[in-house]
C-alpha cells in the first residue's frame, strides 16, 4: 500500500477545499488533495460541477430564448424575428463546456502550487490518516493537518426519493430534452431558479410550496417582483401545499393542501429542491471525536473543530451554504496553519438569487435591524427611476438601504432587479468597510448605470435624493 505524507490533507475539492488547498501551496505548505468526484462533481464540488455554475448557464440560455420569443411577438425595441427554437441537447453540452474548460483550470492552478491530487473514495481512519482507494489502488495519506470539506448533498424528500422522474437539480441541468410539465417541490432559491428557467424554456410550471409564500428566507417585499414576474411567465404556484407521494402510474404527483384538499399534478418530470443537507456519511466522520452544531460540524472563529488540527470548511459547518463562503473559510485556514493570525468573520456575506427579477442582500433587513434593537432609516430607490435599467427594458424592482439612524453607518443592502447580482460586491464592500449614508452619496457612481440606485437610495436616506 502506498503511503503519502503532508502537512495538511484536505478532504473535497470543492470551493471551500480547492481553495484551502491553493492557499496553502502558495504558503509553502506540503498538501495533498482528495477528492472522489461522483454523481456531485469532481474538482470544484457541486457548485462548478452541478450547483453555481451549470445552472447560470442554463438560466443565462432560458433568458436568451425567452427574449428571442419575445421580439417574434410584441418587439419592443423594433426587432423582429422568427419564431426561434432550441435545441436543448446541445444547449447541455454547451454548459457542459464551460464546467470542463473552469475543471481543468482548477487542476492546473493545484498543480501550479505543487498540490497533490488523489483521485478516489477517501475514508478517514483518524484525525491524521486517510484511506484513499484509487484505480492504482490504495493509499494511506498521513498528515499533521487535516481540513474536511466534503460539502453537501440534495436533501430527499420521503414521499419522494430520487429516481425515475423524481429528479435533483443535479439530474435537471443534465436534462437532454425540456420536459413538458415540471413539477417543482419548494420554493427556495434553488426551486424557483429553475423553475424559471424552464418556464422560458417553454415547460408548464408548477411550484408546490409547503409555506404561505416563496422565497421565505427573503422580507416580502424584495420577494413581490418575482411572483409578479413568475405569474407573467404563466408558472402556477400552490402554497401551503404538501407532495405526499407519486399517483398510480407514476404519472402525478399527490399534493395535500392547507385545507386539507387532495388533488394530482401531471408530471414528466418532478423537481425536488427543499433544501440541501451536509455530506456527514460516508468518508469515517464517525472515526472523529467532534463536536456537532446540530446536522452539521462545529467549529470556532477560525474554522477549528473540537479536535487538535482538525479543521471544516463550507457546507459541512453550516448555513449558510454558500461557494463565496466557503472559499473564504478555506483561504483562513490555510493561513491559520501556516502561522498567521486570521478568524474568519462571516458577518458580511452576500447572498444572490438568480431568479427573475435576481435578487441580492447583504447585512441586515430593516425588520432584523429592528428587531436587533437598533433605530434605523431605510430608504429605496426604484428602477423605474433609473436610466440604465430603462433602457434595458428591465425597470422593475430596487435598491434599498438600512442604516443606523444616529450615526447612519450602513447596517445592509438589498437589491431586486435585472443584473442585480452584479452589485453584491459593492454592497458587500461598503459593509465591510464600515460606510456611512454620507460615504456612498458622496462617492460619484459611473451614469448611466444601475449602481446609480444605490446611490440615489442612499441620499435619499439622508432625505437629499435628486432624482425622485
Amino acid at each position: 500500500m502506498a503511503e503519502i505524507t503532508a502537512k495538511v490533507l484536505v478532504v473535497g475539492g470543492g470551493p471551500g477545499g480547492y481553495v484551502a488547498a491553493i492557499r496553502a501551496g502558495q504558503l509553502g505548505l506540503d498538501t495533498v488533495l482528495a477528492e472522489q468526484g461522483g454523481t456531485e462533481g469532481g474538482l470544484g464540488g457541486t457548485c462548478l460541477n452541478v450547483g453555481c455554475i451549470p445552472s447560470k448557464a442554463v438560466i443565462h440560455a432560458a433568458d436568451a430564448y425567452h427574449h428571442a420569443v419575445e421580439q417574434a411577438t410584441v418587439a419592443p425595441f423594433g426587432l423582429r424575428v422568427e419564431r426561434p427554437t432550441i435545441d436543448f441537447a446541445r444547449t447541455v453540452d454547451w454548459k457542459d463546456g464551460i464546467v470542463g474548460r473552469l475543471t481543468s483550470g482548477i487542476g492546473a492552478l493545484l498543480k501550479r502550487h505543487k498540490v497533490k491530487i488523489v483521485q478516489g473514495h477517501a475514508e478517514l481512519v483518524d484525525g491524521k490518516t486517510c484511506k484513499v482507494e484509487t484505480d492504482t489502488g490504495p493509499q494511506t495519506i498521513r498528515a499533521e493537518h487535516v481540513i474536511l470539506a466534503t460539502g453537501s448533498v440534495a436533501a430527499p424528500l420521503p414521499p419522494l426519493p430520487f429516481g425515475g422522474k423524481v429528479i435533483s437539480s443535479t439530474e435537471a441541468l443534465s436534462l437532454q430534452a425540456i420536459p413538458g410539465r415540471l413539477v417543482v417541490v419548494g420554493a427556495g432559491y434553488i426551486g424557483l431558479e429553475l423553475g424559471t428557467a424552464f418556464a422560458k424554456l417553454g415547460a408548464k410550471v408548477t411550484i408546490v410550496e409547503a409555506e404561505d409564500r416563496i422565497l421565505p428566507a427573503y422580507d416580502t417585499e424584495l420577494v413581490r417582483p418575482v411572483a409578479k414576474r413568475l405569474q407573467a411567465l404563466g408558472v402556477d404556484i400552490l402554497l401551503r401545499a404538501r407532495a405526499s407521494g407519486l399517483a398510480e402510474g407514476g404519472d402525478a404527483v399527490l399534493i395535500e393542501e392547507g385545507s386539507g384538499s387532495k388533488r394530482s399534478l401531471p408530471a414528466d418530470r418532478i423537481l425536488v429542491a427543499t433544501g440541501r443537507r451536509a455530506r456527514l456519511e460516508g468518508f469515517g466522520l464517525e472515526r472523529l471525536d467532534l463536536t456537532m452544531n446540530g446536522p452539521f460540524v462545529a467549529i470556532d472563529e477560525r474554522c477549528a473543530t473540537s479536535m487538535r488540527n482538525v479543521w471544516a470548511v463550507g457546507d459541512i459547518t453550516g448555513e449558510p451554504m454558500l461557494a463565496h463562503r466557503a472559499m473564504a473559510q478555506g483561504a483562513v485556514v490555510a493561513e491559520v496553519i501556516a502561522g498567521h493570525r486570521r478568524v474568519f468573520d462571516g458577518a458580511v456575506i452576500p447572498a444572490v438569487c438568480f431568479t427573475d427579477p435576481e435578487i441580492v442582500t447583504v447585512g441586515l433587513s430593516p425588520e432584523a435591524a429592528r428587531q436587533a434593537g437598533r433605530e434605523v432609516r431605510v430608504a429605496s430607490f426604484p428602477f423605474q427611476a433609473n436610466g440604465r435599467a430603462l433602457t434595458l427594458g428591465a425597470d422593475d424592482g430596487f435598491v434599498r438601504v438600512t442604516a443606523r439612524a444616529d450615526n447612519h453607518l450602513v447596517l445592509g443592502i438589498a437589491a431586486v432587479g435585472a443584473g442585480v447580482s452584479e452589485l453584491a460586491s459593492s454592497f458587500a464592500l461598503a459593509l465591510e468597510m464600515g460606510a456611512r449614508l454620507e460615504d456612498i452619496g458622496g462617492t460619484i457612481h459611473a451614469h448611466p448605470t444601475l449602481g446609480e440606485a444605490f446611490h440615489e437610495a442612499s441620499l435619499r436616506a439622508l432625505g437629499e435624493a435628486l432624482h425622485i
